[in-house]
């Protein structure tokens, strides 16, 4: 299987940041279960991302190094390998959570069943070869391409939400889910372009973003709810739909309208996930408010003085959208992650 080339091709003219995972850890051991206070289902909301999206993003990341060897364009390959990265180090650090919420009484052992299933059993290699075999690996890239797309507007949800912080969620979960929004952000546009460049097609990309809107919902409103039932508390609060109804007014979950616009954005046949881009930049010192409110309380912001580097190579970046090019991200402090522009081309199927 080969990259089709008979497509437009995005010339690089300028220097982007490369994508590359980040050498962060968490301690847990003074995180309370509900690390939003009072409120039950918003906390196991985000529990999904511990619980579902480690198994989910390894997954992904195996399919999208399957498709490693059909791309042809340098620069691609390159920001594929940091993708991968970061989504194998998002899935770790979700995964030492895990534990913690294991520790704490919460049915893990249930819900990494029913995931083992969805991965293997569903999205699984099922030992095709040939032809079978790269029509499976593309659907696949297909469906986690879309799937990206919508963890990159949750991680754009994370990073502009100011109830978190007016609500007191625990700063080093705070921490957790700022980080990777932030490095959604960054990769966001590498799953798409991957796809576009071994496949391409536009009917597939609309079967699979309907195949993955629906599952990804799916999944994580049955996860949230099982967890949220689990509670006792929740008998008091009233059923799941209601507690989830209750979060998203108080600004606490995102709102389904926020996921609704995104489709015909990512339907458009035009569409790039970067270009002509004009989000503002997430504020710089929103992280840096948590980090100082910690100290206040005699705690650090992250485990190790390592993250120090991350935050200021990493999150608190400026993200500039710049149409047409890939990897649309500068860097007060980043230089030396800075890729000079090369005059490579990377071509961008349209087929249908």
């Amino acid at each position: 299987m080969a990259a089709r080339n008979a497509a437009t091709a995005q010339p690089y003219t300028a220097e982007a940041l490369s994508i590359q995972p980040r050498n962060v850890k968490f301690d847990w051991s003074d995180v309370p279960q509900q690390y939003i206070p009072g409120e039950t289902y918003a906390t196991h909301f985000w529990n999904v991302m511990h619980l579902v999206l480690p198994e989910g993003e390894r997954a992904m990341a195996d399919v999208f190094a399957q498709a490693m060897p059909f791309i042809e364009d340098e620069r691609l390959r390159e920001e594929l390998k940091g993708f991968v990265g970061q989504e194998e180090t998002h899935a770790n650090s979700h995964e030492t959570f895990r534990q913690h919420l294991e520790d704490g009484g919460v049915d893990v052992p249930r819900i990494m069943r029913m995931m083992e299933f969805v991965i293997d059993q569903v999205f699984g290699d099922h030992g095709l070869q040939g032809k079978a075999a790269e029509m499976w690996l593309n659907e696949r890239l297909g469906i986690y391409a879309a799937a990206e797309h919508f963890t990159a507007v949750i991680g754009e949800w994370l990073i502009d939400n100011k109830e978190f912080d007016n609500v007191g969620v625990d700063p080093t979960m705070l921490d957790l889910l700022r980080w990777h929004g932030a490095e959604e952000m960054e990769h966001r546009n590498v799953a798409f372009d991957v796809y576009q460049h071994v496949d391409g097609s536009y009917a597939r990309r609309v079967r699979t973003a309907l195949i993955a809107s629906v599952g990804l919902g799916a999944l994580w409103m049955s996860t949230s709810s099982y967890l949220y039932n689990q509670e006792p508390a929740s008998k008091k609060a009233g059923p799941w739909p209601w507690a989830l109804a209750k979060s998203m007014k108080n600004g606490l979950v995102p709102n389904i309208s926020f996921f609704i616009k995104e489709m015909p954005q990512y339907l458009n046949p035009t569409f790039r996930r970067l270009s002509g881009t004009s989000r503002s930049p997430p504020p710089l010192g929103r992280l840096d408010d948590v980090r100082r409110r910690r100290q206040k309380r005699g705690r650090p912001a992250l485990a190790d003085a390592a993250d120090d580097k991350c935050r200021s190579e990493g999150l608190l970046r400026t993200f500039r959208g710049q149409p047409g090019r890939s990897g649309a991200l500068a860097s007060e402090a980043g230089a030396s992650h800075r890729l000079r522009s090369q005059p490579g081309r990377r071509t961008h199927h349209q087929g249908s």
